[in-house]
């Protein structure tokens, strides 16, 4: 059904048509989805401490507001993490600001974490209990005169409301927000925002989100910094504001973040060298191009424990779960694995 309404769909200016795809999951127009690996033991997990049926998740940036997180678990998916939240309403940035490389499959937005603001959306959550394991991603106000500030205020808004908190320090929209990815300044941040949990006498976990584009000599410095603040995963990575050279889309030159398949094999080798520093102690959320069950398997083979995705559903549908499950459990046979957790951080099957 969905290959019949693609072309129709891509007519649509992208930041319409996902407008009109909320629209449609809040009045409950919910494919019903025939999943026959819906309770499939291989794909079972724990997040956080809490079950999961698999380790598939939305990335933040479908959700935006917390409009439709319970009808995306009807789709399938083990964890939703809506956002990126920030203290008070923001617009973003001006239209058009996001852009379909159908050529490429990919996206690229330059948004600016445009949303309702934090009161507005923790108070839809608290009227429509969440049905399955809830994240909130957060950042600051683009105007802010205080960026602590903003993720101690949102902090404190989420604390007791989401299953787990991430600290986005990786959009490329932001002026100057990947500044935080600096040890001395990331190291800050974690530290206030581990006090202020001392305050609230929370045990909310904390999840940081990082970016692509980063340089190798960075990695041990960051994986420092998360060991020793204790951060309980790491969502590996966020959309890219280069790796443009080789796609095809005339609109490649776009400024703004690119998502989808251009940046999938980055986003794996950047799983791979985490994991080699912090192995299990920190576990992995991969993201970036997964679209596939063969783009699953390889974010696991790297080390991811998890994966999101959202440039994979614009493409291939709201039956994508499904789908790669289906793809994920065939590859597992074949290799004669029993649970997907077999596999991480083993980089090839023999």
């Amino acid at each position: 059904m969905f290959s019949n309404l693609r072309s129709l769909i891509f007519k649509l200016d992208p930041e319409i048509a996902h407008s009109l795809a909320i629209k449609s999951l809040k009045l409950n127009f919910v494919p019903n989805i025939l999943d026959s690996n819906k309770d499939n033991d291989l794909f079972k997990t724990k997040l956080f401490n809490k079950d999961i049926v698999n380790p598939i998740g939305v990335a933040a940036g479908f959700d935006k507001n917390a409009e439709v997180y319970n009808s995306l678990f009807k789709l399938g998916f083990g964890f939703v993490e809506a956002g990126t939240v920030t203290p008070l309403r923001q617009y973003g940035n001006p239209k058009p600001r996001v852009f379909r490389l159908v050529e490429d499959e990919a996206l690229i937005n330059r948004l600016g974490f445009n949303n309702l603001g934090a009161k507005n959306i923790a108070d839809r959550i608290l009227s429509n209990k969440q049905i399955g394991l809830l994240g909130i991603n957060i950042g600051p106000n683009k105007d802010t005169n205080n960026r602590h500030n903003d993720y101690i205020e949102c902090l404190k808004v989420f604390h007791r409301i989401a299953d787990y908190i991430t600290i986005n320090i990786s959009s490329p929209n932001t002026e100057e927000l990947r500044n935080f990815h600096d040890q001395n300044k990331l190291n800050k941040l974690l530290k206030i925002i581990n006090n202020e949990k001392t305050v609230l006498n929370s045990n909310i976990p904390i999840v940081v989100k990082v970016s692509p584009d980063i340089k190798d000599q960075e990695i041990p410095k960051i994986s420092d910094v998360l060991l020793k603040n204790n951060i309980e995963a790491v969502i590996l990575s966020n959309t890219s504001d280069s790796t443009r050279d080789e796609l095809n889309d005339i609109q490649k030159h776009q400024k703004g973040g690119l998502s989808g398949k251009p940046i999938e094999e980055k986003s794996t080798k950047l799983i791979e060298k985490f994991y080699e520093i912090i192995g299990k102690k920190i576990k992995i959320i991969g993201v970036g191009g997964v679209d596939s069950g063969i783009s699953a398997y390889k974010k696991f083979l790297a080390g991811a424990s998890y994966i999101q995705l959202y440039t994979g559903m614009v493409y291939r549908g709201p039956n994508i779960v499904n789908l790669i499950k289906k793809e994920l459990k065939e590859l597992m046979l074949k290799d004669g694995v029993k649970h997907f957790s077999e596999i991480i951080g083993k980089k090839t099957i023999s």
